[in-house]
């Protein structure tokens, strides 16, 4: 066990013959004794610091580990936030795709309707001057016959032969 400055104080020497002056070895005591007082004071407020340091360590330490976590969670999230982005630009690229491809399949298919009505109009149209031509020139026939020398006076008929004249060369 330690010496307390008490224990220290109250230490009595023997007294032999011829010893230590008494005044000298007291005030070398009493010297110890301030010294040893001042030495465990500042052991214990260096303690108070040390554990005081200690806690506030303790404390730092606790905000670091608390830190670190919070920097690995952050990175994880940002990580899975990235592939949960990725995934969803793949997903949303690919709908573009489908419907980019619905898009052009349908307008193909329009194109190709469109180019079939316009087939089928020009078949009709064809078969249409067809029948126009030959019914003008039916009439044009009918008109020729000498059925209508006798319905037209002389001078509307010469008039009428020039007009059906310029009718055949414009066909």
């Amino acid at each position: 066990m330690p010496l307390t400055p008490l224990d220290i104080h109250n230490k009595e020497f023997n007294r032999g013959f011829r010893g230590y002056d008494e005044d000298d070895v007291n005030e070398f005591l009493d010297q110890v004794i301030k010294d040893y007082e001042t030495v465990l004071r500042d052991k214990k407020d260096l303690q108070e610091k040390l554990h005081k340091i200690e806690e506030k360590l303790s404390y730092f330490t606790n905000i670091e580990e608390t830190l670190n976590k919070s920097i690995v969670v952050a990175q994880e999230t940002g990580e899975e936030v990235k592939r949960n982005a990725n995934k969803e630009a793949r997903l949303i690229v690919k709908e573009a795709e489908k419907n980019a491809d619905r898009i052009i399949n349908e307008a193909l298919a329009k194109s190709r309707r469109i180019m079939l009505d316009i087939e089928e109009l020009k078949k009709q149209s064809s078969v249409y001057r067809t029948r126009f031509r030959m019914l003008i020139e039916a009439q044009l026939e009918m008109l020729k016959t000498e059925d209508w020398d006798g319905l037209m006076p002389a001078d509307d008929e010469e008039e009428e032969n020039h007009h059906i004249e310029d009718v055949n060369v414009k066909s």
